[in-house]
């Protein structure tokens, strides 16, 4: 069951008229896609990085982060992702949302304007407090790292 929802504030920038609000494209999606603001279309040359607008400022309620992920069609089909992701839009940030994008594909790709260029996803934030200790509990596994437990 889907719980109640949280609403996000978001101011439309100039450069955003026109553009749709972040959307779930089905009923069960956990993300909503979000979209380019570009005035040009943006050509992205294998290994290139550009930071994309959405033209959407966000008012994220305290305790709640906004992902920004890539979408898997881009990905699979292109090779085009979002480059740290998942990047992480912070409650007291107030400036526009920017996609960083790659191209990890061996051919160009072009963003168009109201392109879905990735998805976001809302979630609770925890604050923690960090408490050094001389020592920690022991686990069975201990410092084993990566590939410690074979194949």
């Amino acid at each position: 069951m889907i719980s109640a929802p949280t609403i996000i504030r978001i101011q439309r920038l100039p450069n955003g008229a026109g553009i749709d609000l972040p959307r779930y494209m089905t009923d069960g999606a956990a993300a909503a896609d979000i979209r380019a603001a570009v005035d040009v279309p943006v050509a992205l040359a294998p290994g290139e990085i550009a930071m994309i607008p959405t033209g959407l400022v966000m008012e994220i309620p305290a305790g709640w982060e906004v992902q920004i992920r890539p979408r898997s069609g881009l990905a699979v089909k292109h090779g085009v992702t979002v480059i740290n992701a998942p990047a992480t839009i912070d409650a007291d940030y107030r400036g526009e949302v920017k996609v960083a994008l790659v191209n990890h594909g061996q051919e160009p790709f072009t963003i168009e304007r109201d392109m879905r260029i990735a998805q976001v996803l809302v979630a609770r934030v925890t604050h923690i407090v960090w408490e050094e200790a001389a020592e920690l509990t022991p686990t069975a596994r201990g410092a084993g790292g990566f590939g410690h437990s074979g194949t």
